[in-house]
């Protein structure tokens, strides 16, 4: 019996060591809006940018979340026309219950005019703010404290990426696409999937090729904890390219999710240890300067669009229309 007790504890450790931690790092089918029409989760609010020549009523609507189609397209500058960003733009996809894959969930789903010209061109996929890594939820401060993004575009305790993961729906284009990942010390990872020519949903599979399964292979070294060792993984852009011998124009494709498997930067401990982090705050303390300073970025952006909306022509549908003949809700 202590035998087989013996060999069960070997194994279990062999397979801690083959498997690593996995978490979802963005779930779009859970980026879907309230009455309000914002992401009750992952809201930021912003009015108080907005100074004292607004009215309350006024600052309550001047809040922003990940809700799907608050995303945007942007297009780098060579590719940036009045055409290719109008029809340019992500929009939320309900899948019909009655579906083989995702039945019934929400989706991402994405258009890119490219150029026709003959060059490379990039569409990067970007939510309506930098996701802040130890954000507090503005209505429930002590259930989120620095936790409000975590698997909305956050994950935390990331040693090594062992493989991320995507979910998207091909539509038989030859345009590539890739993640870029942010680390706790604001280091960008590009993290390539390769091209979209196949049809249906597909999970496609980034391996890490330094990646060193074998443990004694490892350089293993003591580091200092808290609060040096705080690493993170905050997601930044989906990105989906065409090369210059590439046909251009319209381009669709839909995205599910986004997962990471990695191992763990520090073991986390099943028995009662003191939390670091709420005794000395020094983490949240950092991200919350950076999360100042953003909602401030993002605040007088947002406001100066408010301001912009107000300007616009309002036909007699209640539908304003802007010079170029767009026209928004």
């Amino acid at each position: 019996m202590k035998r087989f007790i013996v060999v069960l504890l070997v194994l279990m450790l062999m397979a801690s060591a083959v498997f690593a931690k996995e978490e979802v790092l963005i779930d779009f089918s859970t980026l879907t809006a309230d009455d309000s029409g914002q992401n009750t989760a992952t809201i930021m609010d912003y009015g108080d940018e907005a100074g004292t020549r607004y009215s309350d009523k006024e600052k309550a609507q001047m809040v922003s979340s990940l809700f799907v189609e608050n995303w945007e397209v942007d297009l780098t500058s060579s590719s940036s026309t009045v055409t290719n960003d109008r029809y340019s733009y992500v929009k939320m996809v309900q899948i019909p219950e009655e579906a083989i894959n995702f039945p019934g969930s929400v989706v991402m789903g994405v258009r890119i005019h490219f150029p026709e010209q003959n060059f490379n061109s990039y569409g990067f996929i970007k939510p309506p703010f930098d996701i802040p890594a130890y954000a507090t939820h503005p209505n429930d401060p002590e259930a989120s404290k620095g936790n409000q993004f975590n698997n909305y575009g956050v994950v935390k305790n990331v040693g090594v990426i062992k493989t991320v993961s995507i979910n998207v729906k091909g539509m038989n284009f030859d345009q590539g696409v890739s993640v870029v990942l942010k680390n706790e010390d604001e280091e960008q990872i590009n993290i390539p999937f390769g091209y979209l020519n196949f049809e249906g949903w597909k999970e496609l599979v980034w391996e890490n090729p330094n990646y060193i399964a074998e443990v004694r292979n490892r350089e293993i070294k003591k580091r200092a904890l808290y609060p040096r060792m705080s690493p993170s993984l905050t997601f930044e852009s989906i990105n989906f390219y065409k090369d210059g011998m590439m046909e251009g124009g319209d381009f669709i494709a839909y995205v599910k999710d986004i997962s990471i498997a990695f191992d763990m930067a520090i073991l986390e401990k099943v028995d009662a240890e003191i939390n670091d982090e709420e005794v000395w705050g020094i983490l949240s303390d950092r991200e919350e300067d950076r999360r100042k300073n953003e909602i401030k970025r993002l605040g007088n952006l947002q406001v100066l669009r408010y301001i912009e909306q107000q300007k616009m022509h309002v036909d007699g549908d209640g539908v304003t229309t802007t010079a170029d003949g767009a026209t928004a809700e």
